[in-house]
């Protein structure tokens, strides 16, 4: 099956970025269709920069990218007419209402009348906008906002969806639902490209990860490749007490509240977790989360965010 996005040795250098970091510095992989493909990173690090090149928004110091099999550069006007895109700074047009604003998106992209006003109608429940529907976007918050970009995007027949950060100031409720609504995507067959520095969030969606950090990549695979290849794939939490330099031989030792956690690998693991239970004391075990992942590969939290990527300006949906 022919990959969705074919991304092959893409490099950019922004003109204004003289003696820095590319924004993207060689990167090579592929998406496959009818996933979602989620790309995580710190703010900074070359996603939004990549999304922009990917949505024909922005060209390529050198490199290339192919969306459904067709070159950005050769076939613009075909792709654009094949994917949507919410990027990371648009705005809906301030001067339409909630409903207005997905159903004039849906025409522009050439939908009938019927089935623009149906999949609005969709949309907006799902995204519990209909209460908003008759609302001045000028009036609504910015989360509401954040909110009806993404119902005109989930809303589309795009083949290949680029979100950019698309739950940044949704509350934990209003994250969910657009969660509920990429996966009813995904059903379609559909393929969405996910940027985001909430690793739950690439978590739960994500079937196949890229961790991209200053503009390189780092790792690449589905989140158990990722697991794989980190020096240690399991975490085991001890209770108190539990002498730290009896655990060290192990793997890695952090001091946390009330124990120890130790990053090791899958016999060790076991093998400290059994040694707790012998003794009576708590413990929990089991493979290491996205976050710690994130942590052991680029030794950093992934909300320290890098240098801004010198964009030059907002995109705008």
């Amino acid at each position: 099956m022919d990959p969705a996005v074919q991304v092959s040795h893409l490099r950019k250098v922004y003109p204004t970025s003289r003696g820095q970091k590319p924004a993207l510095d060689d990167i090579s992989f592929s998406i496959p269709p009818g996933r979602v493909y989620g790309l995580i990173g710190r703010n900074g690090a070359g996603k939004t920069t990549f999304v922009r090149i990917a949505a024909t928004q922005l060209a390529p110091t050198s490199g290339s990218v192919s969306v459904l099999g067709m070159d950005l550069e050769t076939n613009t006007r075909e792709v654009r007419s094949r994917i949507a895109c919410v990027p990371q700074e648009s705005r809906p047009l301030y001067f339409l209402n909630t409903e207005e604003v997905v159903y004039l998106y849906l025409k522009m992209r050439g939908m009938d009348a019927v089935e623009a006003r149906r999949r609005t109608k969709d949309a907006m429940d799902e995204l519990s906008l209909t209460e908003y529907a008759k609302r001045q976007v000028s009036r609504l918050s910015g989360g509401l906002r954040r909110r009806a970009l993404c119902a005109m995007v989930l809303a589309s027949d795009a083949e290949v969806l680029f979100l950019d950060e698309p739950t940044t100031g949704l509350d934990p409720l209003a994250r969910r639902e657009v969660w509920k609504a990429v996966r009813r995507t995904i059903r379609e067959h559909r393929t969405i490209v996910l940027t985001t520095h909430y690793l739950d969030e690439a978590e739960a969606l994500s079937s196949r990860l890229a961790l991209i950090e200053a503009g390189q990549l780092k790792l690449e695979g589905s989140p158990e490749d990722l697991r794989a290849r980190v020096r240690y794939p399991y975490r085991v939490m001890v209770q108190d007490p539990f002498p730290r330099e009896e655990l060290e031989p192990y793997g890695r030792v952090s001091k946390v509240e009330g124990g120890h956690l130790v990053f090791a690998r899958e016999a060790d693991a076991r093998e400290v977790a059994r040694k707790g239970l012998e003794r009576g004391v708590r413990v929990s075990l089991g493979p290491v989360s996205l976050e710690d992942i994130f942590l052991e590969v680029v030794g950093k939290s992934i909300e320290e965010d890098e240098p801004a990527e010198d964009g030059g300006g907002e995109a705008y949906a």
